[in-house]
C-alpha cells in the first residue's frame, strides 16, 4: 500500500513538472511560432492523408477503365514479363600456363 502511495506521489510532482515546463515554454517568445508550425503541420498532414485515401478508389476506376478499353478495342492488355536471366557459361577448357 505503501508503493502504490510513493508511485502516486512521484507520478504527481511529474505532472507538476510537466505542466511548469509547458508554461514555462509558452512564455519563450518563439515557442508561439513553433506551436502555430506543429498545429499547421498537423492541419496538412490530416489534410494529406485524406487525399491519399481516395488514391485506392482512383486506381479502381483506371483498372476498370482500361479493360473496358482493351475490350472495345480487342486486344488484350497482358502484364509484360520480366525476360529470364541469363547465366554465365562455364569455361571448358583450361587456361594456358604461364611461362
Amino acid at each position: 500500500m505503501a508503493e502504490r502511495k510513493q508511485q502516486q506521489d512521484f507520478l504527481g510532482m511529474l505532472a507538476d513538472r510537466g505542466e511548469d515546463v509547458v508554461g514555462k515554454l509558452a512564455e519563450l517568445p518563439n515557442a508561439k511560432r513553433l506551436l502555430d508550425a506543429a498545429n499547421s503541420m498537423k492541419d496538412r498532414v490530416d489534410e494529406l492523408q485524406k487525399r491519399v485515401r481516395g488514391i485506392d478508389a482512383l486506381e479502381q476506376r483506371v483498372a476498370a477503365l482500361e479493360k473496358k478499353v482493351d475490350q472495345l478495342s480487342g486486344t488484350s492488355a497482358k502484364p509484360k514479363r520480366a525476360a529470364p536471366k541469363r547465366t554465365t557459361t562455364k569455361r571448358t577448357t583450361k587456361p594456358k600456363p604461364q611461362a
